[in-house]
């Protein structure tokens, strides 16, 4: 995407797989000088996690259609780094009685090249070793990522 054009924020609304049918949320994220602010507001987490942390990434894939959300694919990861290094690992999640707020600067990716792209919550807690994707389990959420309108 040419940067002179590059919109300065996006956002995706969540909405949870039949195995989680109240989760919905809001991401958005701003570009800023040093990095992208990545906001999400969630509700409606499943109790059947007992740790409470639930993995949470952007995907390369376009799409939320169908259960358990395959058109996700992995995660967004251009430079095939092994994981947690690649771009779209995010921190976890951290329910309170179901709600979960984040906000977290990252450098790792530009506005730009996340639109288009998916935001995945998983069912479990990332373990951050785990290879390909840090065996977080099922896609329990997903939210397609569309830039903002001013």
């Amino acid at each position: 995407m040419n940067n002179n054009f590059m919109p300065r924020s996006a956002f995706a609304e969540i909405k949870g797989d039949s195995d989680a049918p109240k989760l919905r949320g809001r991401v958005s994220f701003q570009q800023k000088t040093n990095g992208v602010l990545v906001t999400a507001n969630i509700h409606g987490l499943p109790k059947y996690n007992k740790s409470g942390f639930f993995g949470f990434h952007i995907h390369s894939g376009g799409s939320c259609k169908g259960e358990d959300f395959p058109e996700t694919k992995g995660h967004l990861n251009p430079d095939k780094k092994p994981h947690p290094m690649h771009d779209g690992d995010l921190p976890p999640l951290l329910s309170n009685n179901g709600f979960a707020y984040m906000q977290v600067l990252t450098d790792r990716f530009n506005i730009g090249e996340i639109i288009g792209r998916t935001i995945v919550i998983h069912a479990e807690s990332d373990d951050f070793e785990s290879q390909p994707g840090g065996d977080a389990g099922e896609k329990i959420g997903c939210g397609e990522i569309r830039p903002s309108r001013r």
